[in-house]
């Protein structure tokens, strides 16, 4: 098929559907802005096809399109969170130290509760999957497969995130000790 009749086709079909398309996808997305981006993944995925002139019912086809994208759109989100926010995470829980279970003096509470205070801040840091990815690991003990799965990255990638956020966290832990020492 040549290229000028492929996409006369492809424009013909885009130009019928497209305002069914955006509230197609925006009906099922929590974003309605999103629904024009994902309109133009079904049109690229049509650009791709090397014979659209196959295409018997053109509605049907693109709206299977559609659905397609739809769902991988949804899974993507699933798996990726943007961000965490740290007042949903229980800092205690990234602790993995014995004293947790023990009875702990006035003076040890405090200052346990000052280490938090700078944990939480040294967290406030980190970028967001590195975060993701050390909560992940240290307070809900997933692997580095699983925690690139959920965030869309290699296990090479999980692995940089962990060691930039655990070297993050012992630096700024050290800063603020020897800041207290000072003082």
């Amino acid at each position: 098929m040549k290229y000028e009749r492929k996409n006369a086709l492809i424009a013909s079909i885009v130009s019928r559907h497209s305002r069914q398309l955006i509230k197609f996808f925006a009906s099922r997305l929590p974003d309605a802005g999103e629904a024009r981006d994902l309109s133009q993944e079904v049109y690229l995925r049509l650009l791709r096809l090397e014979r659209p002139d196959f295409i018997r019912c053109p509605e049907a086809y693109v709206f299977a399109i559609a659905a397609n994208v739809a769902r991988e759109h949804a899974l993507k989100r699933s798996r990726r969170p943007l961000h965490i926010a740290l007042e949903d995470v229980p800092v205690d829980d990234l602790s993995l130290d014995s004293d947790a279970l023990i009875a702990l003096s006035p003076e040890d509470t405090a200052e346990r509760n000052c280490r938090i205070q700078r944990l939480e801040a040294a967290l406030q840091q980190l970028s967001p999957k590195a975060r993701a990815a050390l909560i992940w690991h240290r307070r809900d003990g997933q692997t580095y497969g699983e925690i690139g799965e959920r965030l869309g990255v290699s296990t090479n990638m999980v692995k940089k995130y962990l060691s930039q956020a655990l070297a993050h966290c012992r630096e700024h832990l050290a800063a603020a000790e020897t800041k207290r020492m000072e003082q």
